[in-house]
C-alpha cells in the first residue's frame, strides 16, 4: 500500500473524487495519508477532516523560501511516495521536485499540449478554450517538473464542447466526465506499479 498526499488550495472537488475512489475501491494500492493546502480556508481540507485524513497548511507566504524545504519534510515524515495535486495553486520548485522527481503528478483541465503553462488554471483555461473555438477539450494527468504543465502525459480524456458552454459549464463537464474519472486512474495505476 502506497501513501500518497493530496496537495490542495480550494474547494477540493478532485480530492472527493480520491476519497471516493478510494472508499469505493477504484484506488485500492495507495491510500491518502495527508492532505495539504496552501490556504488555511481551502473548504478541501473540510472534505479531508470529514474524511478522517490528516491534514496541514503549508503556505509560500509563511515560508518563504522555505516553502519548498517545509513541504519535502512534511511528505518525508509520512513516507510519501505519490504527490497528487488536485487543484494546488501555487507552482513547486526546489528540492520537493528533486526528492520526489516522477512521484509528483497534476490534474491540468485541458488536453495538453493546449491551454496549459504559465496563467492557464481555473476559468482560464476554460475562457481560453471558448475564446478560440476548439470542439474538443478535456482533462490531462501529467507528471509535475520545473515547467509548469510540462511533465510527461500519463493520460488524457477528451470532453466536447457544445454550443452555448460558458467557461463555469464547460469547467463542470471537464470535471464530471474528465477530471474526476481519470485522476483517480492515474493514481491507481501508478500505486500499482510503484
Amino acid at each position: 500500500m502506497k501513501n500518497i498526499a493530496v496537495l490542495v488550495s480550494g474547494g477540493g472537488t478532485n480530492l472527493q473524487a480520491l476519497i471516493d475512489a478510494q472508499n469505493g475501491g477504484t484506488i485500492t494500492h495507495g491510500k491518502i495519508v495527508t492532505v495539504v493546502s496552501n490556504k488555511a480556508d481551502a473548504y478541501a481540507l473540510e472534505r479531508a477532516k470529514r474524511a478522517g485524513i490528516e491534514t496541514a497548511v503549508i503556505s509560500r507566504r509563511a515560508e518563504g523560501e522555505n516553502f519548498s524545504h517545509a513541504l519535502t519534510e512534511h511528505m518525508k515524515a509520512r513516507s510519501i511516495d505519490l504527490i497528487v495535486l488536485a487543484g494546488f495553486m501555487s507552482i513547486l520548485n526546489g528540492e520537493l521536485l528533486r526528492e520526489y522527481e516522477g512521484r509528483i503528478i497534476n490534474i491540468h483541465p485541458s488536453l495538453i499540449p493546449s491551454f496549459c503553462g504559465d496563467g492557464f488554471y481555473g476559468l482560464h483555461v476554460h475562457e481560453a478554450a471558448l475564446s478560440y473555438g476548439v470542439k474538443v477539450t478535456g482533462a490531462t494527468v501529467h507528471f509535475v517538473n520545473e515547467v509548469v504543465d510540462g511533465g510527461k502525459i500519463i493520460m488524457q480524456k477528451a470532453v466536447e464542447v457544445r454550443d452555448g458552454d460558458t467557461p463555469e459549464t464547460l469547467q463542470r463537464r471537464v470535471m464530471e466526465e474528465a477530471e474526476w474519472i481519470i485522476l483517480p486512474r492515474a493514481v491507481e495505476k501508478l500505486c500499482a506499479e510503484m
